[in-house]
């Protein structure tokens, strides 16, 4: 099977065309090294691949004959990537969480027309 196919099969990426264009901006190594989207994969294969400026470490366990669903994504691959990584993953996403701004931006309808009623209570 091809790795951007598998990565589209396993919902690594949300489409096939995303798979294929990561592998072709060397986000994708199988083995340590760079592959290209027509590379063929095999069972017992290791993948590492490069989202969201983290690196994910996958194993193969089997091929999949089409995209599959969330739910049966482990029987098809196992992640085995360090355990620095995921905290280090877990603590950016908390930061970004922790960070936003509540309020922060556009203003709602909602909030347009509470300043208008505001504004016009001010006269």
């Amino acid at each position: 099977m091809r790795i951007d196919k598998y990565l589209w099969a396993i919902r690594i990426f949300k489409s096939r065309n995303a798979a294929s264009i990561a592998c072709k901006k060397g986000h994708v190594q199988i083995g340590g090294q760079n592959a290209k989207p027509s590379r063929e994969i095999f069972v017992s294969d290791t993948i590492s691949v490069r989202l969201q400026q983290l690196t994910t470490v996958l194993y193969i366990i089997d091929l999949p004959k089409s995209r599959v669903g969330a739910k049966l994504v482990s029987q098809y691959c196992k992640n085995v990537t360090p355990e620095a990584s995921i905290e280090l993953r877990k603590s950016i996403a908390e930061n970004q969480r922790l960070s936003g701004i509540k309020g922060a931006g556009r203003p709602s309808k909602k909030d347009r027309r509470d300043l208008e009623d505001f504004l016009e209570n001010d006269d």
